[in-house]
């Protein structure tokens, strides 16, 4: 069954509008770097940090959605429609609560993080503005990404796609006009770029909610909670907090790493956010993959075809890491020019580019990574790549960092190193978890879909 030309067909179908999809939203935060970069490198600096905690406090909604995905896409295999109704509807009811919840306490303590990011002052006015605006509106986020999961895991890819189209014409119009102040509006530079976000992410959800609806999928329904499904949100929570779990951890971590990076000056944490910036479109790939194979592979488990979901997945590691390779080659090569349209602070220059080759390890093992992580949460077995995870992102990337970054003065570039390090090591050890199908059988969701 693994050689199906229709389930590689299905694949492609689900990946093509992903990978759209997760372009036009890299794009987007690219674009915003650049717009914002005619104004300082502190702008970049400002923001890139922001996205440092945004980017974790989203990890809080992941719980919800990693878990949704997984079991939603169970339910499709197993062609149990009312199921994958109430457990959609329970997800999303969760993830708004939470939202509102998250949002309220960053819109009133946006510079009690930041100071626990230890920010200098000079970029702390612009750092508290942007985070204020974007983290009090933090729900419509989590609105967002759980309603595109569902989308996908119901083989609706391209509706998500659709609006991604749209909102980031609307977010780019809107940097556009309020941050350099264009067709009459004022000129608001970080805040105006906030501003355009949160309006960017509310015709989202709206455009969402509207493409459920088209497709009769009514998750305000009464019914769909009466009773309760507690048993659905135990579902999405047992196979959601490990795997969420993995990425939270991740992304400590990587606050973490910014603090070290931070101890090394504005020009080195400039310069992290320019190739975070610019190596996303190296993995671009695999997030797409990694999506669609999950969701796949979800399907096939649901369905009792456990030896067909190994073989697709090892099928999709195998493309994951030549595409992600390729790439991240051709950007190294590139870099020379890339770079100097982002800066022309030549200490920046020069520590993007050493680091841009530094990461062709980092995106081979970040590849596998991606690929094994969503795809043993799929499976209903997320409790490996956390353990993994949290044993290397700390032991290798984190305390690597400080001792090559910091301790022996090799700064950005052995940091980089460090991490190239995490994601081997991880890379090695999920891709024979995978291989060997030790997975199968253990999965939480199989035992609750019949």
């Amino acid at each position: 069954m693994h050689e199906d030309p229709q389930l590689r067909r299905k694949l492609l179908r689900l990946t093509v509008p992903i990978f759209l999809e997760t372009l036009l939203i890299v794009s987007l935060g690219l674009v915003d770097i650049i717009m914002l970069s005619r104004l300082s490198d502190n702008s970049v600096a400002a923001v890139g940090l922001d996205n440092q905690i945004l980017n974790m406090l989203l990890l809080i909604f992941m719980v919800c959605t990693v878990g949704t995905t997984a079991v939603c896409a169970q339910y499709v295999g197993a062609r149990q429609e009312e199921n994958f109704a109430r457990t959609a509807a329970v997800a999303l009811l969760f993830n708004i609560l939470v939202g509102l919840l998250v949002s309220s306490c960053v819109g009133f303590a946006p510079d009690v993080l930041l100071t626990m990011m230890n920010v200098r002052q000079d970029i702390m006015s612009e750092a508290s503005i942007y985070l204020f605006w974007t983290g009090s509106f933090l729900f419509l986020q989590a609105s967002s990404i759980t309603l595109s999961a569902i989308l996908r895991s119901h083989n609706l890819a391209t509706y998500p796609l659709y609006v991604s189209i749209v909102v980031n014409i609307a977010n780019v119009l809107g940097n556009y006009a309020l941050i350099f102040g264009k067709w009459g509006c004022p000129e608001m530079g970080v805040e105006g770029a906030a501003i355009a976000t949160v309006v960017s992410r509310g015709v989202s959800v709206v455009l969402l909610l509207w493409a459920l609806c088209y497709k009769g999928t009514n998750l305000f329904s009464l019914a769909l909670f009466r009773p309760f499904p507690w048993d659905k949100l135990r579902h999405i929570l047992k196979i959601g907090v490990p795997g969420a779990g993995e990425m939270l951890y991740y992304s400590i971590s990587q606050i973490v790493i910014t603090y070290f990076i931070n101890m090394l000056g504005n020009e080195a944490l400039a310069a992290r956010t320019y190739v975070v910036n610019i190596v996303v479109f190296s993995f671009i790939f695999a997030l797409a993959l990694g999506q669609s194979g999950a969701i796949c592979v979800g399907q096939l488990v649901g369905g009792g075809h456990n030896r067909a979901a190994r073989f697709l997945g090892i099928y999709c590691i195998r493309l994951a890491i030549v595409t992600s390779c390729t790439i991240s080659l051709l950007t190294a090569c590139a870099g020379r020019w890339i770079v100097p349209l982002l800066t022309s602070n030549p200490q920046i220059i020069k520590m993007c580019l050493w680091v841009l080759w530094v990461d062709i390890a980092v995106e081979a093992g970040r590849a596998v990574n991606i690929l094994t992580g969503r795809m043993l949460c799929s499976v209903g077995n997320p409790l490996y790549p956390l353990v993994v995870g949290v044993t290397f992102m700390w032991g290798a990337a984190t305390l690597g960092s400080y001792v090559l970054g910091i301790a022996l003065g090799y700064g950005l570039v052995g940091m980089w190193c460090a991490f190239a390090l995490d994601e081997t090591c991880r890379a090695t050890l999920q891709g024979r978890r995978w291989v060997s199908g030790k997975w199968e059988n253990r999965g939480v969701v199989q035992r609750h879909v019949p």
